[in-house]
């Protein structure tokens, strides 16, 4: 998706740029989350390129996040669901949703996020794990101590 590697660089958020940095990568996950299985229904709903398309969903089964299964033989057609390592990018994307309704929005009503279960609207909180304390973005320093999650 990038053009350069960021090998040189200890850095998580440059590392997962490699696999979701480019804009149709974010939307067809996005159409995933929202049920978006099969390829022409993407299509359709991103507008994209086929070639880019196909580029896309197979560097995304190729990463993990979404399998390829199939769903008719003749002629083979498949369809493509996210995997645990894909639904684990929800957060991103909620986080990204919220953002843009604040900050690009222009006043337009966007889809929200709700609980199924009792319609309460959705919100992305960052909270401590050690003490539940809700967590902004100064309470915050990145340590380099070797102690940070390694990659599964």
């Amino acid at each position: 998706m990038l053009h350069r590697t960021y090998n040189d660089q200890n850095c998580s958020v440059a590392r997962a740029l490699e696999v979701v940095g480019e804009r149709w990568t974010i939307l067809i996950l996005r159409d995933a989350f929202r049920g978006v299985h099969r390829f022409d229904d993407f299509q359709r709903s991103l507008g994209v390129a086929r070639n880019v398309l196909q580029t896309r969903l197979l560097r995304l089964v190729d990463e993990g996040l979404l399998e390829r299964r199939r769903y008719q033989e003749h002629p083979p057609r498949h369809e493509y669901r996210l995997t645990p390592r894909g639904e684990d990018l929800w957060p991103v994307l909620l986080a990204l949703m919220e953002w843009g309704d604040r900050h690009r929005s222009a006043g337009e009503a966007a889809p929200r996020a709700v609980h199924r279960d009792c319609g309460g609207a959705l919100t992305q909180r960052c909270l401590c794990s050690a003490c539940d304390a809700q967590i902004e973005v100064g309470d915050v320093e990145l340590r380099y101590d070797g102690s940070g999650t390694r990659a599964a």
